[in-house]
């Protein structure tokens, strides 16, 4: 059994950031993006971690997941970045937060980044996938990669509901390509944008490529960018100029 945060500790304060990478399998690829966030929170509220707390009058525990994944999507590579307001060991952390997370949530890592980074939403840039589809033809599917790649651009409409976007499919596409063959399914590869610039839906992609409904999408990791803190501090002062 975890033991209570003592109530004398300020919840306010920020004294150690950790980062963690967690999985999701199929037993909570259907929770959503919100709920996500909120098993977090009561998992390292039952285990007694020291969360930071924001001050406004709703008090909010400062957790900021990187990005929201698609329903029934599985990953291996999620991150989160959690503020605590006295120092933990990274790997308690873990140990205890999995105590208490559902089934088919479980942190698989963690380690402590500097206070000074910029929030992991911001930070993101790409994410890797393996996609499950019905083939049997592999060299005709390796083709139709070949051409969706050689295109400039690729027009696309995504229609939800009410909701119209037009955009181009192929500008949120890095890599693209044909794993393996498997008693008539094969495995789709993929790189896509995951920044403010736009976000790659996996399911879009093999729909552009003429496929059947992926049987199975689980995203890999996702790619970060690479930020020194000491770079950070002499860009504010205004001494780094390249």
């Amino acid at each position: 059994m975890s033991a209570p945060i003592p109530s004398t500790l300020d919840r306010s304060a920020k004294v150690q950031r950790i980062r963690v990478r967690y999985a999701r399998g199929p037993e909570s690829s259907g929770i959503g993006h919100l709920d996500t966030a909120r098993c977090w929170s009561d998992a390292f509220e039952a285990a007694g971690l020291p969360v930071s707390q924001s001050q406004s009058h709703r008090r909010q525990p400062r957790i900021t997941v990187a990005a929201g994944l698609a329903l029934n999507t599985t990953s291996e590579g999620e991150l989160l970045d959690i503020v605590l307001c006295q120092r933990t060991d990274p790997a308690t952390l873990v140990a205890r937060a999995n105590e208490h997370l559902p089934q088919g949530l479980a942190a698989l890592e963690a380690w402590e980044v500097g206070m000074s980074l910029a929030s992991l939403p911001t930070l993101m840039r790409w994410a890797d996938y393996e996609v499950d589809v019905r083939s049997e033809d592999v060299p005709a599917l390796e083709r139709q990669v070949e051409d969706f790649l050689a295109r400039p651009c690729f027009p696309w409409v995504d229609e939800r509901g009410q909701k119209r976007r037009e955009y181009d499919l192929r500008a949120l596409v890095q890599t693209l390509r044909v794993e393996q063959l498997c008693e008539g399914a094969a495995r789709l590869s993929m790189r896509l944008r995951c920044d403010s610039h736009g976000v790659g839906r996996p399911d879009q992609v093999v729909k552009a490529l003429g496929l059947h409904e992926p049987s199975r999408i689980h995203r890999l990791r996702l790619v970060i960018a690479e930020q020194s803190p000491a770079r950070d501090a002499w860009r504010r002062r205004g001494r780094y100029l390249s």
